[in-house]
């Protein structure tokens, strides 16, 4: 009986590694094309980055480097997912690949619902750090504040009102509707109302 055990044990010991090293062996190749696209991966998604930065940087002056960080942020995500889902399917995993690509979608589109203010504030941002009439330093009448502008941000801009204190907006109120005032409309308007 205890030889009987032991011969059945030995024997599955010895399928089981038998069949395992059948499965590295065949798994082998799929593992070491996996590694080597990572590798080439890696090269190629930095340096789709550098170029990227480098365009951006040209297009974008130093004081809107926000945008340009941005930029380089949402196309490395882009970049790195597509370079997974590729990995899923080199190793032969299609299947798990298709399923995070729908699960992606319906997450990025659950996401970009629950951010659309915060999107909104950014695009916003870009407009109004590329307009060339809208710049700190310029006195603008927007809906809440009449006031200079001391700051853009991506998602905010900052102004100094009349009585010194200092106003922040969210960036799509302020792109909706602004004014600016010439230095001699803004001396009009001030001596008017103090009168």
């Amino acid at each position: 009986m205890l030889q009987t055990v032991t011969g059945f044990l030995l024997d599955t010991l010895e399928t089981t590694l038998v069949e395992f090293g059948a499965v590295v062996r065949d798994a082998t190749p799929k593992i070491l094309t996996g590694l080597v696209f990572v590798g080439l991966a890696y090269v190629g998604i930095k340096a789709i980055l550098y170029v990227l930065r480098g365009a951006l940087d040209g297009i974008y002056p130093e004081e809107q480097e926000l945008v340009v960080d941005l930029g380089v942020a949402i196309a490395g995500v882009f970049l790195w997912f597509g370079a997974a889902l590729s990995l899923l399917n080199i190793v032969g995993m299609t299947e798990i690949a298709a399923s995070l690509g729908t699960a992606a979608g319906f997450i990025a589109l659950g996401v970009s619902y629950a951010l659309s203010n915060m999107i909104a504030d950014t695009v916003a941002g870009v407009y109004l750090l590329r307009d060339p009439d809208f710049n700190p330093g310029d006195r603008v009448k927007s809906d809440p504040v009449t006031g200079t502008v001391t700051a853009i941000e991506l998602r905010k801009t900052r102004f100094e009102n009349d009585e010194g204190d200092t106003v922040v907006v969210a960036n799509r109120d302020v792109e909706k509707k602004w004014t600016k005032y010439d230095e001699m409309d803004a001396t009009t308007t001030a001596a008017a109302e103090t009168v």
